[in-house]
């Protein structure tokens, strides 16, 4: 339950008790319950989508993508953001995309691509609430997260200490196969062929961007884990929405 509550109170704004405890180990225990979390929000949106139905589309799209960003408090976005920064003025350098990271401030390429980003996810949610297909914001948001337990099963963290250091080491990998197989199997029987769509595009971008931090990093740290999420996220809504 206390690894549970960690994640849940990682990812979400929600009004999670606060565990008792933050060891090492239950960090790394609290990856498996990330598709889980996915699950509660894609939920939490789509009953907020049957809400609104009676509302122009339009306004449904907006409301439902800034209840969206509320829900994760705009966490991954902002390692999206510092993402896009590091990569382009890393120049190729691991030292200087480490060093950008941690650069609270955003350049233009950081907000150029929140911008695109948010507008692919605002249209292609549009398209879905015209169709009535709410069970894509689940399986975006469940895929979106097992893409992170992913991650963090088969890459190394490139730099020492932090909560994702933690995941990476104390992980558990049996289990974590084992969530990550329920997820995706939950996703496919929801979706149907859609789902296994949705699976193979979420594999194919993890697939890529992991091979792309191996090859400037030498592994993940948590703002590209963010930025993965959230690529994710809008990659699935656009397959669903197509």
């Amino acid at each position: 339950m206390q690894a549970f509550l960690i994640a849940a109170r990682f990812l979400t704004t929600l009004p999670f008790p606060q565990p008792s405890s933050y060891e090492p180990a239950l960090i790394g225990r609290s990856a498996i319950h990330y598709p889980l979390v996915g699950l509660i929000l894609g939920s939490l949106l789509g009953l907020a989508a049957l809400l609104l139905a009676s509302s122009p589309v339009l306004l449904q799209a907006a409301l439902l993508l800034s209840l969206w960003v509320l829900l994760t408090g705009a966490l991954h976005l902002d390692g999206l953001a510092d993402s896009a920064d590091a990569w382009l003025g890393g120049l190729g350098s691991r030292e200087r995309t480490l060093a950008i990271m941690q650069d609270p401030r955003s350049g233009p390429t950081a907000v150029v691509t929140l911008l695109l980003v948010l507008l692919v996810q605002f249209s292609a949610i549009t398209a879905l609430l015209e169709r009535g297909q709410f069970q894509a914001l689940l399986i975006a948001t469940v895929l979106g997260r097992a893409s992170l337990l992913a991650l963090f099963l088969t890459t190394p963290y490139a730099r020492p200490g932090g909560l994702g250091a933690a995941i990476a080491q104390h992980l558990p990998r049996r289990q974590a196969s084992t969530a990550l197989g329920i997820a995706l199997a939950a996703v496919i029987l929801l979706g149907g062929a859609q789902g296994v769509v949705a699976c193979i595009v979420a594999a194919g971008l993890l697939w890529l961007i992991r091979r792309g931090l191996m090859q400037r990093l030498g592994g993940t740290t948590g703002d590209t884990a963010g930025a993965l999420l959230v690529l994710t996220e809008c990659a699935v809504l656009v397959v669903c929405a197509i």
